[in-house]
């Protein structure tokens, strides 16, 4: 075994007996832990900028695009966001200990469904440090010890992170940052089945593969997020423009942001004109197919690779479409099972696409920019589970437990009550 695989070994016993420790702690006594995390993230923001600089210089260095520096940059107002973050956690309702179903049997038995911990979590991601605050602390308020596994652009920063978090009174070992960036950390990890109950993979799908690939214990899935806006025949055209730009704009470099326009060919004249000089304001490059371009005739021409790309970037590609169903076709075949958006004013049809899209997150004249945790209500998130078990869409609290059945009776043996 090598030192890598060693040091990680041991990080997965000092878990399991971290999560132990978590599983006695009462909801109270975990928000306090939780807001003097925020506490200390607040009174080191200096130290986590500081770091936070090294990874940004090292990334300009690397020749990382400006969307990527972006989700790897830290500033006042998101070291405070991430503090308020832990704050909001805090005040959530626990679910640990939530009684899901009761129910009595013939012979007197008392039967419980309740919900509690997982256990032990690896989590490994790219890029965003904000993600280890994130993920870290929606485990603790679910009495998960986390074992947490960064990208290398953003070590500095999810090092000064993870220490703060660590540092506000948690239970020894509850929250751990491996310091390796190599493959190797990423394949102990994944094969460590003894100590590790659940593995979250968040990245390129080029990491999720490997991960899937190498995984001995369940793995929850955030693949890429292709997501699409349809813009049905009898669609709101100015809803649908400002919709448009705020799902490709808002925020280019996200799993939520727009990559498929997909547009009924009835309103196209109308309305793709209107949108494409929006969408330009805002820098965003244009790609279309060839009766897009017939309207749009200075854009580039889109390939067969476009629709399956997530762009995280400010690049739109646009088909059009000549009905509902050849929209949830394309949308089927081509998307990530991630957040697809249909405007429309007849609720008939958005009610068809709400039931026939495949994918964890579907909306009605909103912005697909609203699949987050936060947005949904939940706190901090920990991804967007684009699986179907035994999470789907922005996992919050609840899809960080999993249950148990509580049996209580008086004496009732098998026995005594056979048939």
């Amino acid at each position: 075994m090598s030192n890598i695989q060693e040091t990680i070994h041991q990080m997965g016993r000092q878990a399991r007996t971290a999560a132990y420790k978590l599983a006695q702690l009462t909801s109270d006594e975990k928000n306090a832990i939780l807001r003097s995390m925020a506490t200390v993230i607040r009174a080191q923001a200096p130290l986590l900028l500081a770091a936070n600089a090294v990874d940004i210089a090292g990334g300009v260095e690397k020749g990382l695009s400006s969307a990527m520096l972006d989700r790897l940059r830290l500033d006042e107002k998101r070291i405070e966001a991430m503090a308020a973050g832990i704050d909001q956690v805090a005040t959530l309702p626990d679910p640990v200990g939530q009684v899901i179903e009761t129910w009595e049997r013939p012979n007197g038995i008392r039967i419980e469904q309740v919900r509690v911990p997982i256990g032990t979590i690896g989590i490994i991601y790219e890029s965003r440090p904000n993600v280890t605050a994130d993920a870290a602390v929606l485990c603790f308020k679910t009495g998960n010890a986390t074992i947490l596994r960064g990208g290398s652009e953003a070590i500095h920063s999810n090092r000064a992170i993870a220490a703060a978090l660590a540092a506000a009174g948690a239970p020894e070992h509850a929250i751990q940052l491996i310091p390796f960036t190599d493959r190797e950390s990423v394949a102990a990890l994944a094969q460590m089945d003894k100590w590790l109950d659940l593995i979250i993979p968040r990245g390129g799908k080029g990491l999720i593969e490997t991960v899937v690939s190498l995984a001995r214990m369940p793995v929850i899935k955030h693949y890429d997020g292709i997501c699409h806006l349809f813009v049905d025949q009898d669609a709101d055209l100015d809803m649908a423009a400002d919709l448009t730009v705020d799902a490709k704009t808002q925020k280019c470099g996200v799993c939520n942001a727009l990559e498929t326009l997909l547009v009924h060919r009835d309103v196209a004249a109308d309305f793709l004109p209107k949108a494409a000089a929006a969408l330009r304001e805002k820098g965003v490059e244009l790609r279309g197919c060839d009766e897009t371009r017939t309207i749009l005739t200075d854009i580039a021409a889109t390939t067969e690779e476009d629709w399956s790309t997530e762009y995280l970037d400010l690049i739109l590609s646009i088909k059009l479409v000549g009905s509902l169903e050849e929209a949830v076709s394309h949308i089927n075949q081509y998307g990530s099972h991630h957040t697809d958006v249909i405007v429309t004013e007849n609720e008939t049809t958005a009610e068809r696409f709400l039931t026939t899209v495949d994918s964890a997150c579907v909306f009605h004249n909103v912005s697909n920019r609203f699949a987050d945790g936060g947005e949904f209500g939940f706190g901090a998130e920990i991804g967007i589970s684009t699986d179907k078990l035994h999470a789907r869409g922005p996992m919050g609290l609840r899809e960080l437990t999993s249950y148990q059945y509580r049996v209580r009776g008086n004496g009732q043996t098998k026995q005594r009550n056979a048939n």
